[in-house]
């Protein structure tokens, strides 16, 4: 397990602060391993503070979008 810091690529934000399980890439974010939330939530949509578009929640998770964020 390992402690991610996941920023913005736009601006370089912090995002989540989120607890990772495994190897591989970041897909999605599950919400029970979210440790620290700095997002804008507008509805379903998951937005950085300065506007640009990070995920979509579906539920139990967020999917990100690719290339809007880094770690």
């Amino acid at each position: 397990m390992k402690i991610l810091t996941v920023r913005c690529s736009k601006c370089g934000a912090k995002i989540f602060r989120y607890l990772k399980v495994g190897e591989g890439q970041l897909w999605h974010c599950w919400k029970n391993r979210i440790l620290e939330d700095y997002s804008i939530h507008d509805g379903e949509e998951i937005r950085c503070r300065c506007g640009s578009l990070i995920g979509v929640d579906v539920g139990v998770y967020i999917k990100l979008r690719r290339k809007a964020v880094y770690y």
